[in-house]
Parts: C-alpha cells; structure tokens; sequence
C-alpha cells in the first residue's frame, strides 16, 4: 500500500468507476478535502545578476515571465 507520492514520482492506481481516458498526467488524486485548489497566489521574486549567471537585459514593459514548480508553469503578471 502506497501512503504517499509527489510530483516525479510514478505510480499505479486501480479507480473503479472511471475510465483511462478520464485521467490525465499531471492531475492530483487526493481524498475529498485534503486539499485546497489555487488559480492565484503572491510570491516575492528574487532574479539573479548577469554576474550570478541570471538575466543579462533588462526586463521590458508588459513582460509576462514563466516559472515552473515541479510539473507546473505559471506565468507571472
């Protein structure tokens, strides 16, 4: 019995009731309300310097930045 998995990992699930093309990678299987979904959140970005191997211009008006958490991208506002 697997009592936990996180993203990378590769598991198997027998789900009674729902067919293989109902499931998508990536998607979260949870027990109902053990989680709380998200469409925004607020972060404090720090961007590494030229000479710490970050950007090497400047950003420019209406840049809209990718970030990737794990199995994810967001892009920022």
């Amino acid at each position: 019995l697997l009592d936990y998995a996180e993203a990378g990992d590769n598991i198997g699930a027998l789900l009674r009731g729902v067919a293989r093309e109902d499931v998508q990678r990536g998607q979260v299987l949870a027990a109902p309300g053990s989680i709380t979904p998200h469409t925004k959140f607020k972060a404090d970005v720090y961007v590494l310097s030229k000479d710490e191997g970050g950007r090497h211009t400047p950003f420019f008006s209406n840049y809209l930045p990718q970030f990737y958490f794990r199995t994810t991208d967001v892009t920022g506002v």
